[in-house]
């Protein structure tokens, strides 16, 4: 059984509803695992059994239902389909309104108190008013009629089948008034009708359009953070190719190509430096403002400037597994989900359209046999403005603007949230777990001290310790290698090797039996040794201290210093002025442990755990009532960012940990953490802030239109006004200052 999973385009949403249908019908389908679909980004992510049922068939499910859909295209191109979008609105709009402005200023004559404004008896011919008002009615609204027959056709309601029935009943009483034009005669003998309801027609469409335009303009707008990330990319390329640099578009970069990045330019691709050196601007990809200085062997990424020196890199990942790329999926990934509170906005839209159809019937009744009984266009009235300002729009649009605009701002200061359920989950954290090696401390330890044993030298044990840890990839091992190397010491090749989690090595070098680790890992092999004082000693300043057996005898021990970040301190104090309880967990002995958190400011230490020992711990926090955060680095914290209520882990780390994860802390700073969580905060703020406006509009608006106090225009301003509202609030996310 193979799953499959992508991401479509769909065309002819009109409110949370046709989502809402959409989401039902692919979620009902044979062979579809689960399926999203998102109003605002106008996607649906499906997954499904490809065993089972193909692409063609979810497709063809969705057009069933009255829209149309295709596989999601690149970026560049979904950008310009937006920027159609908008100028298809804009044009609608522009149409519509200037045959409607005509009717606008007959409507003049309705009122005794703007009777002084002329009116041409032109615009008072009944004939001529149903002339304007048709082509708005079913050429520019059409949309409306077919997006309400198919929501019918499959058993739902939306936006549409309330703008088709008010628009349709105020157009089709007019219609039926002026067959009738012998009934009243005006100026210069032409027939003139105050009832006539054209006006209010075409102005609802007119003002919707307006909504809709201004709606498309917005949803622009917080696609924002996507835009800006894509423009960072180089474009091209000067490649060394046989022996000659040649200029080529990015796209044709391709993995072990050597590349020269010249000083001010931008690297193309992910790589390693082959040769040179220069400070780098990766505030790009962490938010860090400070360059950073990279010489023959380290890493870099695309996007980033180079500031000064000339650097020779090789291509390491091109395309779409750059981090910059990786960045781009993660962020839409995130402005494309859905976040848990939507489900009270989906199952209001779900009964919303019936309710405010029997609403609106009820007005009419009420109206038309008991306050004015026989008034039929006064009943009619009534129940138009009901349909009119009930359309559910703003309440569909105010979870997903929130989370596109919130996720797209964290992303800017290098905080990723892979779903919109992580960024509303992050505020509820009560306690931050933080591994210790490269998230509190730099992970970039060094070698301080070497303490040999008998029957060997230092430079012996040095050499085969080195040999050792050569194949391991613990940063620890990286430290010690680096400083053996550095003393011109030679580290022959292991033949075999073995990685104990949380208890060391194991490897055969120059035909001899080689061990390093813990005091576990020596008792593990009867290993007996009697550096214990010595050991300790190290222990209490804070360094790590491995044993080394050779031939299963004990040669001695080394130690090596990690030192914290120069951000840990100030962020775990920024953690616990929200009420955030801290703690640190590693496997290191709990001696070296105190001293690193005391420095820190960490008064909880969980030590000497094993790395499946991590996921047991939090979920012990979580037993006792916590919601956990677990933070680390490492591939031996995976298992414990995936059992954390919330998984984040440090950009600086390894990509199996930030593939655990549910965010990815670019910067590699623990500030990132308050960001994260203050980002949450103030998103979670807005999507309230948004809910309760959408249903206080409602709430209001419905029994004052059904009062008979809103005019059906004044109904559709209304109603566009509040869909724009939201979604401006929405935006003023983009602006926030997200340091607490």
């Amino acid at each position: 059984m193979e799953n499959r999973q992508t991401t479509l385009e769909i065309s002819g949403m009109t409110c949370a509803a046709c989502a809402n249908r959409i989401e039902k019908g692919l979620n009902k389908l044979e062979g579809v695992s689960h399926a999203t679909v998102n109003f605002t980004m106008e996607t649906s992510h499906v997954e499904y059994r490809a065993d089972t049922i193909d692409l063609a068939a979810v497709i063809k499910r969705i057009e069933q239902l009255g829209f149309t859909a295709e596989e999601k295209i690149e970026q560049k191109q979904g950008a310009e389909r937006r920027r159609d979008e908008i100028r298809k609105q804009q044009l609608k709009f522009i149409l519509s309104a200037i045959l409607s402005l005509p009717l606008l200023w007959a409507m003049a004559a309705h009122f005794s108190f703007t009777s002084f404004i002329w009116v041409p008896d032109l615009l008072l011919n009944p004939w001529f008013q149903l002339a304007l008002a048709t082509p708005v009615q079913f050429i520019i609204g059409w949309p409306f009629y077919k997006g309400a027959f198919n929501a019918l056709r499959s058993g739902g309601a939306n936006m549409d089948v309330l703008v088709a029935l008010g628009t349709s009943a105020a157009y089709f009483y007019s219609l039926y008034l002026t067959l009738k034009p012998e009934e009243h005669v005006g100026m210069a003998n032409m027939p003139v009708m105050q009832e006539l309801y054209y006006e209010t027609s075409a102005l609802l469409i007119t003002l919707i359009l307006l909504g809709k335009w201004f709606e498309a303009l917005a949803k622009g707008r917080s696609s924002e953070a996507i835009r800006s990330l894509m423009g960072l990319q180089a474009k091209t390329a000067l490649v060394v190719r046989d022996g000659s640099e040649v200029s080529i578009p990015v796209e044709q970069v391709i993995i072990g190509d050597q590349l020269i990045v010249k000083p001010g330019g931008k690297i193309p691709v992910d790589g390693i430096v082959l040769d040179g050196s220069s400070a780098i601007d990766e505030s790009m990809l962490t938010g860090e403002s400070l360059p950073v200085d990279k010489q023959s062997g380290d890493q870099v990424f695309g996007a980033t400037i180079n500031k000064n020196g000339v650097l020779r890199v090789q291509a390491t990942k091109v395309g779409k597994n750059t981090t910059l790329a990786q960045i781009i999926h993660i962020v839409e990934q995130a402005q494309g989900s859905k976040a848990p509170i939507q489900r009270i906005a989906d199952r209001i839209s779900g009964i919303f359209v019936p309710i405010v159809v029997g609403i609106a019937l009820l007005a009419f009744a009420l109206w038309y046999f008991w306050l004015e009984p026989g008034m039929f266009a006064e009943g009619l009235e009534k129940a138009i403005a009901v349909l009119v300002i009930a359309c559910p729009c703003a309440l569909g649009l105010a979870t997903p603007t929130s989370i596109m605009a919130g996720s797209g701002r964290a992303a800017e200061v290098g905080v990723l949230f892979k779903g919109g359920e992580h960024l509303e989950s992050t505020h509820h954290i009560t306690a931050v777990l933080l591994d210790k090696t490269g998230t509190v401390t730099e992970g970039k330890p060094s070698l301080t001290d070497v303490i040999v044993g008998t029957n060997i030298s230092e430079q012996e044990l040095l050499s085969l310790v080195g040999g050792a840890e050569k194949s391991s990839e613990h940063p620890l091992a990286e430290a010690i290698v680096a400083a053996i190397e550095a003393q011109n010491i030679a580290v022959p090749e292991a033949t075999e090797f073995t990685a104990i989690p949380g208890f060391g090595i194991r490897a055969t070098v120059a035909g001899r039996d080689v061990a390093v680790g813990t005091r576990a890992l020596m008792e593990r092999y009867a290993v007996v040794h009697n550096g214990e004082a010595s050991m300790a000693e190290l222990e209490e300043a804070g360094k790590t201290v491995m044993l080394t057996a050779v031939d299963g005898q004990y040669t001695g021990m080394i130690a090596v210093a990690d030192t914290i970040k120069p951000s840990s301190k100030q962020a775990i104090d920024r953690l616990k002025h929200l009420g955030i309880q801290v703690m640190m967990i590693t496997g290191d002995n709990a001696r070296t442990a105190a001293a690193i958190a005391s420095e820190a400011g960490i008064e909880h230490v969980i030590a000497g755990v094993l790395p499946e020992g991590k996921a047991e711990e939090v979920k012990k926090l979580q037993a006792a009532g916590m919601k956990v955060a677990m933070v680390g680095d490492g591939i031996n914290d995976a298992p414990a960012l995936a059992a954390a209520d919330i998984g984040m882990a440090m950009g600086t780390g390894t990509d199996v940990a930030m593939e655990t994860a549910d965010v990815t802390l670019m910067r590699g700073d623990l500030n990132s953490i308050v960001d994260a969580i203050t980002m949450s905060k103030k998103t979670m703020r807005n999507i309230k802030q948004n809910l309760f406006w959408a249903l206080a509009y409602n709430v209001i608006g419905i029994p004052i239109a059904a009062a008979g106090l809103l005019a059906p225009w004044l109904a559709g301003a209304a109603m566009a006004l509040s869909s724009v509202s939201v979604v401006l609030n929405a935006l003023r996310l983009q602006r926030m200052k997200i340091k607490a």
